[in-house]
């Protein structure tokens, strides 16, 4: 492979404003997150503390393997809604090693509305389940929760992916023989019995962890009995008598050295075999990704730039290099993985089409997991285009990319609009992982598009009825277009409703990519398949 030769000129007062504007959105985006991981209400947070009881990301620190990282998902999710009541959707999620094992952890945050699920919070757990599932990791169910939120009961309780996804994803991570257990250290009620109930093994602390199908107040209204929480659902209850529970801790911090001492012994994996050389640095310092990040998406940039500060050693084997010059193939090893990676360098073409696909079918055949990088305004339009065919072949595009069964990861570094998006892994396309910078903005077109095809039609509406469209009015609708285009498309209003994995330093891309790397070797990558593809 060959060393990328940047382009750019680190000392130019292009290059330096850009990195001074783009420290801006990063310092406010580490703001927001530090704000954010707070948690909930200092009075909240005493309350818990003064039980006994260690908080959720605490628990989670004491749970991993020392001096390991762990990658939390979504941590931004409900961020602006709901008046930031419920900071990271009260529910912690991620990926950490617990002794040499990758494994998803989802921890009740009980100082956040006692730990109850709102929607954001339901996705959340579901999408951790998910990734469980699609990388054969274990899963660690850390329980302090009072069940759904029953203000919002109708938007949590009964559709497909709503509360009850939790039990049918366990049911099928049981079936796939990946291990799931379950600490319950503070309430686990109603629906939620089932998580511990559906366990290979449970472990429940004494004083704190409950668990019921119905709570006293439940219980006394149904039937008439009085009982206390603990002589329903109590550690002693559930070692003893219903064994419900296998485990019976004194406290927090006994509860994780149980569970990591479950870990000791779960069953060995047959994992995937990847040609991983010892990692190397980027030949250009990562940090200079601050001055190349897109943050006025009008001004066209060389996707080669970031590579080379993302792969071991800027080291960097083209694909096509001479062919369809808006989109970047090629294969290189980020921190010892090999990957392939496809850049977007502009706006899609059936040429950029067919090279894509190719390139998808390359590392489909060789078992080469695919990264993602996504500034992508889109399809080409007009009448040559569409005479050209580029409809046929962009969908073969999209066949390759929601065909292949090599693991995809996605980064959204710039602009994520229109069909580009899904031809691009976006979140419909189930990438492993999908991250997104802080400049990053998504949305089914731009807003200056956007705000011209509206007023268009708005104008052809008017003309059919005789009457003009009035310049004040039709600038006071671009104005409001721009706006709500700007607020929705912001990497803040996606990663609230979890259209991604999270926002991310840019300098930290090639950490969390070789971390979900690694995740995805827990099994072997399935033989190639694809459909018909229109010729």
């Amino acid at each position: 492979m060959y060393r990328i030769e940047s382009q750019l000129n680190i000392h130019s007062p292009e290059f330096l404003a850009n990195r001074e504007a783009f420290l801006g959105i990063l310092n406010e985006y580490r703001d927001r997150l530090k704000l954010v991981r707070l948690g909930a209400s200092p009075l909240a947070i005493q309350k818990h503390v003064e039980r006994g009881k260690l908080l959720a990301r605490e628990r989670i620190d004491m749970l991993v393997d020392p001096n390991t990282p762990f990658l939390e998902l979504s941590a931004l999710a409900a961020y602006g809604m709901y008046e930031n009541q419920f900071p990271s959707a009260g529910i912690i999620t991620g990926i950490g090693v617990i002794h040499g094992r990758e494994t998803v952890i989802i921890a009740n945050d009980a100082t956040v509305k006692g730990g109850t699920y709102m929607q954001e919070t339901i996705k959340k757990h579901v999408r951790a389940q998910e990734i469980a599932l699609e990388n054969h990791m274990p899963c660690v169910y850390m329980v302090d929760s009072g069940g759904v939120f029953l203000h919002d009961q109708a938007n949590v309780f009964p559709d497909k992916y709503d509360f009850g996804r939790f039990f049918f994803n366990q049911a099928r991570l049981s079936a796939e023989r990946i291990p799931q257990i379950a600490i319950v250290m503070g309430s686990c009620t109603a629906g939620g019995a089932y998580v511990p109930a559906m366990s290979d093994e449970t472990i429940i602390v004494k004083n704190q962890g409950t668990i019921f199908i119905g709570g006293p107040p439940l219980v006394k209204a149904a039937t008439g009995e009085e009982v206390s929480a603990e002589e329903l659902g109590g550690a002693d209850v559930h070692t003893t008598i219903s064994g419900v529970a296998d485990h019976y801790a004194e406290n927090d911090q006994h509860a994780i050295q149980i569970c990591r001492n479950i870990f000791q012994n779960l069953e060995a994996k047959n994992r995937q075999i990847l040609d991983i050389q010892i990692p190397e640095e980027p030949y250009y310092d990562p940090k200079e990704l601050y001055g190349i990040a897109p943050v006025d998406l009008r001004k066209p940039m060389d996707a080669r730039e970031i590579i080379a500060r993302m792969v071991d050693g800027s080291r960097f084997q083209e694909f096509k290099a001479r062919y369809a010059p808006t989109i970047i193939t090629g294969f290189a090893h980020i921190m010892g993985f090999p990957v392939g990676i496809i850049a977007n360098n502009g706006v899609i073409f059936s040429e950029t089409s067919l090279k894509g696909a190719h390139f998808i079918e390359l590392c489909s055949f060789r078992k080469i997991p695919i990264l993602f990088l996504q500034n992508v305004t889109g399809f080409m339009v007009g009448k040559e285009y569409e005479r050209r065919g580029i409809a046929r072949d962009g969908a073969k595009l999209v066949h390759a990319t929601a065909n292949t069964r090599v693991p995809k990861f996605t980064v959204v570094f710039g602009g994520s609009f229109g069909a580009g998006n899904y031809a691009m892994a976006g979140r419909a396309y189930e990438p492993r992982l999908l991250f997104m910078w802080p400049n990053a903005k998504i949305s089914v077109m731009g807003g200056e598009q956007a705000a011209s095809v509206l007023i268009q039609v708005k104008e052809d509406q008017l003309r059919l009825q005789g009457k003009v469209f009035d310049a004040v009015e039709r600038e006071t609708m671009r104005s409001s277009i721009l706006a709500k285009y700007e607020a929705e498309g912001s990497a803040y209003f996606s990663t609230a409703r979890l259209w991604d994995d999270g926002i991310i330093d840019p300098t930290d891309t090639r950490k969390l990519i070789a971390m979900g790397i690694a995740m995805s070797l827990n099994h072997n990558y399935p033989d190639p398949q694809f459909g018909v593809m229109r010729m």
